[in-house]
């Protein structure tokens, strides 16, 4: 066969998977690529939302009438959506970083440190919105596809993990969610989420200016270099002129007015509120540890501690500035609380897991990076599992853990190769 017939069959070949690849866009109507079906879209966005909530700081479990609250405005939103079937989740996220994200199938979630920042639930109901767009009109599963065009993956989307202690360390789905949550979406996908935010927004019944508001105010926030915003929202949502101006013309035609509901979103936030200086006090100790000012940072998360004593995340905090002072046994109680208080949270897990090996409990160390293994797998937890296996003399297992870490990359992978090669030899 000559070049132009290889040629000719390479473009037929292409036009053939194109044609064959293609469906309607839900919200647009417009015709778009389609390579992943939405069985797989559904079961993507099932299987990686509690993975990917965990590795933006798992839920915030403290005020759960929060979380109840935000899914009934999530899913008043979702009822008029263009695609009301979809199976929505709304969870509100342990995280003082300002951020929204959807996960395909309409699994959404909103930090803590966004909220704080909306004035009412016209806000909340704009931002929910907007993400209920990404995922109704498939998004991320059309940056994901594009990707699989260029490499068969999702290379090149961009990953950050709210404590990038792990950030290279995530495996499986877990990374693919984390990616897909956080990765940057396109100027074209944001003012299509805005605009037909703005009109779910309308149809609801909530006044669409908030949508304009809050886009004035992230702007003005982004000129400004609030650091918060550009580590979370703007890294994913970059806030534009355009955008502001867009949206400001559609509220124009479809008219202001609508439901604001100020008074009940204050009295949903005032336990939130009231727990803020807590988190101050949390984010303050873990600035000054990561300074390695350790003796103040410990005083800040004892203070935090003192506020509120249920919160988890607090004493895992804790337990690492004691591990950071060779203090094992102060980090150990306090990484057990950690896991007490919030069991399904892999991070904590982890910490107890590795701490405990340091200390050569052997079966508290293993019990530990299982359990956070089922939920987030790490290269680390495979690995330091593989050490375990050995101690135990447990051969085949630790050539099966350290297999299974020397898939990722890094120094982890590194060590986990050389001591695979010592076992295998």
């Amino acid at each position: 066969m000559n070049l132009s017939a290889i040629k000719n069959s390479l473009v037929a070949i292409a036009l053939a998977l194109t044609l064959s690849g293609c469906s309607v866009n839900p919200v647009t109507g417009e015709n778009q690529l389609s390579l992943i079906g939405e069985s797989q879209e559904l079961a993507m966005g099932a299987e990686q939302y509690v993975p990917t909530q965990q590795t933006q700081g798992g839920r915030f479990y403290v005020d759960p009438e929060l979380t109840l609250y935000v899914s009934e405005v999530g899913q008043k939103m979702a009822r008029v959506s263009d695609r009301p079937d979809l199976p929505y989740e709304f969870v509100v996220l342990n995280s003082s970083v300002p951020n929204a994200w959807a996960l395909p199938g309409g699994k959404i979630a909103i930090n803590r440190g966004l909220l704080t920042e909306l004035d009412d639930e016209a806000q909340l109901a704009s931002v929910l919105g907007h993400e209920i767009v990404h995922a109704a009109a498939r998004h991320s599963v059309q940056r994901m596809q594009q990707g699989m065009l260029i490499s068969a993956g999702v290379a090149g989307l961009g990953f950050a993990l709210s404590d990038n202690e792990w950030a290279g360390l995530i495996m499986g789905g877990a990374a693919l969610g984390a990616q897909l949550a956080l990765a940057q979406y396109s100027q074209g996908d944001e003012l299509e989420s805005d605009h037909y935010g703005i009109l779910y927004m309308k149809e609801a019944g909530y006044d669409p200016q908030a949508a304009v508001e809050l886009q004035e105010l992230f702007l003005k926030l982004s000129e400004g270099r609030q650091s918060s915003f550009i580590d979370g929202l703007f890294a994913t949502h970059p806030p534009s002129a355009k955008r502001v101006q867009e949206n400001r013309e559609l509220v124009q035609k479809v008219g202001a007015g609508g439901y604001r509901g100020e008074d009940v979103y204050e009295r949903k936030m005032a336990k939130l509120r009231s727990l803020q200086p807590a988190y101050d006090a949390h984010d303050k100790a873990m600035e000054l540890a990561s300074k390695g000012e350790m003796k103040p940072a410990l005083d800040k998360i004892n203070e935090a501690i003192r506020l509120l004593p249920r919160e988890a995340m607090f004493y895992a905090l804790r337990g690492r500035i004691y591990q950071d002072q060779k203090e094992t046994e102060k980090a150990a109680a306090d990484f057990e609380k950690a896991v007490e208080l919030y069991p399904e949270m892999f991070k904590y897990r982890l910490y107890n897991g590795l701490n405990a090996l340091r200390l050569n409990n052997l079966d508290k160390a293993r019990e530990n990076l299982t359990k956070a293994n089922e939920t987030v797998p790490t290269s680390i937890a495979f690995l330091r599992l593989g050490d375990v296996a050995v101690k135990q003399n447990n051969r085949n297992e630790a050539i099966a853990y350290y297999s299974k870490a020397a898939e990722a990359g890094g120094d982890v992978a590194e060590e986990a190769k050389r001591k695979l090669a010592a076992l295998t030899q």
